[in-house]
């Protein structure tokens, strides 16, 4: 178990300590100390700034961020299997689009980022009117952070819902409803104020490890300018190459030699790593994806404590686009026979059954343990337990690269862009020349072969088969970051999203951009209206 230092200590702890913010928008609830029965001292700062943090741990939660990325796209697919994984149906309707108010995964990220938001609110109040003694000089770095903190969870918002609450103090009012380019456009104002980025502190270090600085301030900018065209319809690809030119040009950040060590257990000093979530298996737990991917019988693979219950796997469409040379594949996914760490070979039922994972998924409604390569990206150690301790990198080196790429590409500065993508890829090729791509193949159509599949892994329906633009482009995008709770907003970037065919998945409509609001969301606020088209 890695032991955290400095003000990772007090992420981990804070959801043990103090309070916890509302997630009801209209109702303060704190669950463990109320604030008029807690005096904050100087010594409580780091925790109290910590709870604003701490539950960014959901993405990689039972249905948080990462299932809300992942199982409408089309990289990964959770079937129903012989263990169960039907759930009601909640994972096909993430792959059909046809979520509804009940869904959780929406609901779920919806209630964790008012949570963050509140408390993040909740914190500037005690510091700004001097219910928490800060140094007068320490002030300004403070709030700085607190406000960019608070725009990195809006932006998510802004990215599933679109149309929410902008709420910017901690108060028992009812919010109003914001439209997404009110949302878009606080973020930028947030994160360009002179108040805010000047004052971000550019230190790189485990004081500074898991918290917002000035470098993934600009990446989280990057962020937010690389979508603005689907936000509000403008695009902003120079504002975004300059965000990312400042991450750059301050040198502190590079690639890592080794593609796997970004997501290894112990990856809190990658070099590559800008903003990282930390885990922990016993005092920050809540990762357990590895639970939602691996087979039963993966339990003997890693010698596990627990079980995992085996249900998400990769769609054997995204496999195919695979170069045969790219190290990313067997990097990201578990495939073929699956042996303990003393090398016997495991089974699901001796002896003419194997765990060998096999590229194919029969069909969402029944699909055998062994099939669907599964997620082996993030480290799992022998003897893990159902919650691992490996950082979540939310921003890397190589996503800021690969936007500054993308939107050079999109300027018509192909060439300039396949440098970029070129360097990104150099990790993935022993031989040198196969990492190389040029600005003509970015433009290429998609590899990723279009339709549905049926039980023999032929096409089904075709649906759509004009030529995706900037396809290859996409197709780099799903090799460099598959499986790290980004695929549905690259998707819609691309105008994938909506229009083409994809394992059992047929377009619904573009209104399925934004994801639907909660019922219980809309009855606890009056002045919330559905997202349009549902």
């Amino acid at each position: 178990m890695k032991i955290f230092r400095y003000f990772i200590t007090t992420i981990i702890l804070s959801g043990l300590i103090f309070f916890s913010g509302c997630t009801d928008l209209n109702e303060i609830v704190y669950n463990e100390v109320t604030e008029d029965s807690f005096d904050p001292t100087t010594d409580d700062l780091a925790a109290l700034i910590a709870t604003g943090y701490a539950p960014l741990r959901y993405i990689m939660g039972w249905q948080g961020l990462f299932d809300l990325q992942e199982e409408p796209a089309d990289v990964m697919v959770t079937p129903t299997r012989p263990n169960g994984w039907d759930d009601g149906g909640t994972y096909k309707r993430m792959h059909w689009h046809t979520w509804n108010t009940q869904q959780w995964q929406p609901r779920n990220t919806w209630r964790t980022c008012y949570n963050g938001i509140n408390k993040v609110n909740l914190v500037m109040k005690q510091i700004t009117e001097g219910l928490v003694p800060v140094d007068d000089e320490l002030k300004p770095g403070f709030l700085a952070e607190l406000r960019a903190l608070r725009a990195l969870w809006y932006s998510i918002l802004c990215d599933t819902h679109g149309n929410v609450p902008l709420i910017t103090s901690f108060s028992d009012e009812v919010p109003q409803q914001a439209s997404r380019s009110d949302v878009y456009n606080f973020i930028v104002d947030e994160l360009t104020d002179p108040e805010v980025i000047d004052n971000l502190s550019e230190d790189i270090s485990m004081k500074t490890y898991g918290r917002m600085n000035k470098w993934a301030a600009y990446t989280l900018l990057a962020r937010v300018y690389l979508n603005a065209e689907v936000y509000t319809g403008t695009p902003r690809w120079q504002a975004c190459i300059d965000a990312c030119n400042e991450v750059i040009a301050d040198d502190k950040y590079m690639l890592a030699d080794n593609y796997r060590s970004i997501f290894a257990v112990n990856n809190e000093s990658c070099p590559e790593i800008i903003f990282a979530v930390p885990y922990d298996n016993i005092y920050a737990r809540q990762w357990n994806m590895h639970m939602k991917t691996l087979a039963s019988q993966s339990r003997e693979v890693f010698d596990m404590e627990a079980t995992p219950w085996g249900g998400a796997a990769a769609n054997p469409q995204f496999i195919d686009t695979y170069h045969p040379e790219d190290t990313r594949l067997e990097d990201t996914w578990l495939m073929g026979q699956q042996y303990t760490p003393s090398g016997d070979s495991v089974y699901i039922n001796k002896p003419d059954k194997p765990l060998n994972f096999t590229n194919t998924l029969e069909s969402l409604f029944w699909t055998e343990e062994y099939e669907g390569y599964r997620v082996g990206k993030y480290e799992i150690e022998i003897g893990c337990k159902s919650s691992m301790s490996n950082d979540f990198p939310y921003f890397r080196f190589a996503d800021v690269l690969m936007m500054k790429a993308e939107c050079l590409m999109r300027q018509g500065h192909e060439d300039q862009a396949a440098l970029l993508v070129t360097e990104v890829r150099q990790r993935a090729f022993e031989d040198p020349s196969l990492a190389e791509v040029t600005g003509a193949e970015l433009l290429d159509d998609t590899s990723f072969e279009k339709g549905t599949i049926d039980e023999n892994g032929n096409i089904d329906e075709p649906g759509l088969q004009a030529p995706l633009q900037y396809g290859r482009f996409l197709d780099e995008l799903g090799w460099e970051f598959a499986a790290e709770a980004r695929r549905r907003t690259d998707l819609i970037r691309f105008g994938k999203f909506t229009k083409y065919n994809w394992y059992n998945h047929v377009p619904v409509g573009d209104h399925t951009k934004l994801f639907i609001i909660g019922e219980a969301e809309l009855n606890t606020n009056p002045n919330l209206q559905q997202n349009p088209g549902y």
